[in-house]
């Protein structure tokens, strides 16, 4: 999913907003948003994952073939097409909500067009972002591909047999990015094949494809339907899915990995440095350089121990900061007593946190949210902790994924500010509100990128103390725990990228400055070779909103309300940070002329 929306909408940023909006003219934003939506309907078209994930099932029978030369061809004509497209219609004559509109909407295309010289369909799989995981996910039957009626079962086996074109051009690419340097480090490459190993089961009754025929005795069904199903699904694991993902894992293990590189950082690929610039750009919105975000990381990383340091006072410990590491990591007290245990405290958050939002809240996302485990196939990789969106029309709800699977990477002390982050009023508020927002395009109510939806997810963790929460010291700590590792991303992220730093030396930095386990370190660590610039947007997106929310109360004083500028930050979806930025603008302007 996280793939999807950044191929659907890229991080981006867009040239500040004019406070004044000369002679707007309604005919020149019915332009615009036609064109707009005329856009994501293609666009969704073109990705049917994306439209299944958000809840339009008009085509949950198609896979795209998406690594394909021609796909990858088409993209970019597309992009070129609806940018000329554009030109005609003047942003000086658009009102705001469709300035908006406009500049997110040009600055995807053009962001999109600058990224055409780097091969990214030639590094299609990794432990983080693995489309062959993604697709068991679906076809689990407890995720976003329905399994309600005899159709939807249809649909599911017809969207296999197009994703077993995906995989075989998933080889096909790899080897050609052989030929040209453009592979994957070792490391990522191992961690994959477990994965895959996993999901290639010796029993069809075992194999996570076949958990929505284990559930067709509720579905009443006939037994015509039934039958044929089960055969269906049965001879599709066994002749087909099997098979095809064991072809990509003996390819991997036998051909691929001999030839993977035993460098992580993306600068060693061609044009590497460039490549990985465009990351920054994309995921932060900003144009900071490397040097930039690694300075920042450092002066966060001090600032954080500050505030440690005055935990630890508080709480009476004796010893200095690395010993207080080691408590936090090891002291029983801080470990949850099973996987039972750690689910139904993070249910009892949710029903607190959720009381507490009205003190600085005043709009509320309609679709609800559940906690649910991550599954076992994918734990080992898998985040501590990440949501998944609910449906367009709110009825299927979001899911906040708690990985179970080693509760020592999901210590006590980190509850409420996960909860904070990844559900209310973070990720499930903060998407769902903009998915229900009626009055701007569908493509504004599901674009954006990870510098505003990180950004407002670690914004949020900072709320705690206002809300209401991390009344326990320890509680606090895990959100100063959680902060730091925000922080100690903008380090290691460009030191590997872009500062020649070995994967030992990015896990030593982050042992040697938190209590995060080492466990979590390694896969924080290998996320980031992985997915090179993500891990930077947190960071910069919070520090950008709570810039925003400082410059207001200093502008507006007695006049500033916290839940109307949540509202400002919220109500317009996901936007690039100087649109968001400027929007502020606006608002405190507006706010300074009343009585």
């Amino acid at each position: 999913m996280r793939k999807l929306a950044a191929m659907f909408a890229a991080a981006c940023f867009a040239a500040t907003l004019s406070h004044a909006v000369a002679a707007a003219e309604p005919a020149a934003g019915a332009q615009l948003n036609r064109l707009v939506d005329r856009y994501f309907e293609e666009a969704i078209t073109r990705q049917p994952l994306f439209a299944t994930y958000i809840g339009d099932n008009r085509f949950n029978d198609r896979y795209a073939n998406s690594l394909s030369p021609a796909y990858v061809a088409e993209s970019e004509a597309i992009e070129r097409r609806y940018l000329k497209d554009l030109e005609p219609i003047d942003p000086a004559k658009l009102e705001d909500t469709d300035r908006i509109t406009y500049d997110v909407f040009k600055y995807d295309r053009e962001s999109t067009i600058e990224g055409v010289p780097f091969p990214g369909e030639l590094l299609p799989i990794d432990q983080f972002n693995n489309p062959i995981a993604d697709m068991a996910v679906l076809g689990s039957g407890e995720s976003a591909q329905p399994f309600a009626t005899v159709k939807d079962y249809d649909d599911y086996l017809k969207r296999s047999d197009e994703f077993l074109v995906f995989v075989d051009q998933t080889i096909t690419n790899m080897r050609i990015g052989m030929t040209k340097g453009v592979v994957q480090p070792k490391v990522v490459m191992q961690k994959v094949l477990p994965q895959l190993d996993g999901l290639i089961a010796p029993k069809v009754e075992d194999s996570i494809f076949y958990q929505p025929i284990k559930a067709l005795p509720k579905k009443k069904f006939s037994a015509a339907d039934n039958e044929r199903l089960t055969a269906a699904y049965a001879g599709e694991i066994t002749g087909k899915l099997n098979p095809g993902i064991a072809k990509l894992r003996d390819f991997i293990r036998d051909e691929y990995l001999p030839h993977c590189r035993d460098s992580v950082g993306w600068s060693a690929l061609p044009n590497g440095k460039a490549w990985y610039d465009y990351t920054l750009h994309v995921f932060t919105t900003t144009q900071m350089t490397a040097e930039e975000i690694h300075q920042l990381g450092l002066s966060e990383v001090k600032r954080i121990h500050g505030e440690t340091d005055a935990v630890m006072k508080q709480v009476g410990f004796k010893g200095d900061r690395h010993a207080f590491f080691k408590f936090m990591q090891t002291d029983p007290q801080f470990q949850f007593k099973s996987a039972d245990d750690a689910l139904g405290q993070f249910r009892a958050t949710k029903a607190k946190v959720q009381k507490l939002l009205p003190k600085l809240f005043q709009d509320f996302p309609k679709a609800d949210y559940e906690i649910k485990p991550v599954e076992a196939f994918r734990a080992a990789s898998s985040a501590g902790a990440f949501y998944q969106g609910p449906s367009e029309d709110g009825s299927r709800p979001g899911v906040f994924y708690l990985n179970t699977a080693d509760l020592k990477r999901v210590p006590t002390y980190g509850m409420e500010t996960l909860s904070l982050h990844e559900a209310d009023p973070g990720h499930h508020f903060q998407g769902a509100i903009a998915q229900e927002i009626k009055n701007i395009p569908r493509y504004r109510r599901f674009a954006g990128g990870s510098v505003y939806w990180e950004g407002w997810g670690l914004y949020s963790e900072s709320l705690g103390k206002e809300l209401g929460v991390f009344t326990d010291p320890y509680q606090y700590y895990g959100r100063l725990n959680a902060e730091m590792l925000r922080a100690m991303r903008l380090v290691v992220d460009t030191g590997m990228h872009a500062k020649g730093w070995t994967r030992e030396q990015a896990i030593a930095f982050m042992l040697d400055n938190s209590s995060l386990a080492e466990p979590e370190v390694v896969a924080e660590v290998e996320r980031y070779i992985a997915w090179p610039g993500q891990a930077t947007s947190y960071k910069v997106g919070q520090l950008r909103i709570r810039a925003a929310r400082t410059r207001a109360e200093m502008a507006l004083g007695p006049k500033f309300n916290v839940k109307e500028f949540h509202s400002q930050v919220l109500l317009d979806g996901a936007l690039p940070m100087n649109v968001l930025d400027a929007k502020i603008d606006r608002w405190i302007a507006a706010q300074s002329k009343k009585q």
